[in-house]
């Protein structure tokens, strides 16, 4: 993708939502920590779910540790592979207790070194709390980039690092979040809304998904009109 064809994507993205930000709900950076580890493999609504149980129980590294294992599978059972999650998070927990005083560390080393916290993880931590310019790349996001042409890429690496390198400086710190709400909601992964999506004239997707045809449309209003006026006849 051209450099100005990238600026005119983000432009528009920006116009339209600019300031975004994560759907998980959090009020600390150690709840924030624990929601997108969370989250891996499930939804934001199912970690919502989960979290606003468990938050007013527990939401210090200490409180969740004092639950246990088992403590905490009572709260996260809307979550995909709690059953794992609920050990990784205990683990977390009491790492985090043991090494960091409690306190969210602010190095990609220190944060990938925690139970059930992988590249993407801690690149949304040093993004969302420590102002760091850093681009995770989730399935929605690896699947903009490569439909788009913005990013192609075998791996969420490899698309990471394009992303980096061919994001306008001025956009690299929210385009995390422009990319993962438009896979989301707009460019999903079956029947992409591209008849429409706002930067639909950019993407270089060759098999973009057709507006329905507006007679057929309204063909199947007029039938249902005929059909209701003879009930009512």
């Amino acid at each position: 993708m051209h450099s100005a064809t990238r600026n005119a994507l983000f432009r528009r993205l920006q116009a339209a939502n600019p300031a975004p930000t994560t759907e998980l709900l959090h009020d600390s950076p150690f709840e924030l920590l624990v929601a997108v580890m969370l989250s891996a493999h499930t939804t934001d609504k199912s970690v919502n779910a989960a979290t606003r149980v468990l938050f007013p129980v527990a939401n210090t590294p200490q409180a969740i540790a004092a639950l246990g294992a088992e403590g905490v599978k009572e709260y996260i059972r809307t979550v995909g592979l709690y059953n794992t999650k609920a050990k990784n998070l205990i683990a977390l927990c009491q790492q985090l207790i043991d090494l960091h005083g409690g306190e969210v560390p602010g190095q990609r080393e220190a944060l990938e070194a925690l139970p059930g916290v992988g590249r993407k993880t801690a690149s949304i931590i040093l993004n969302m709390v420590f102002g760091e310019v850093e681009i995770a790349v989730d399935t929605h996001i690896f699947r903009v980039a490569n439909r788009t042409g913005l990013a192609p890429g075998k791996n969420p690496r490899e698309v990471e690092d394009a992303l980096v390198r061919g994001t306008p400086p001025q956009y690299r710190k929210d385009a995390h979040h422009w990319l993962l709400l438009h896979g989301r909601y707009v460019c999903t992964a079956r029947s992409p809304a591209c008849p429409t999506c706002l930067i639909r004239d950019l993407c270089e997707y060759k098999q973009k998904t057709k507006p329905k045809p507006a007679a057929k449309k309204a063909g199947r209003v007029g039938a249902l009109v005929r059909k209701a006026t003879r009930r009512r006849a």
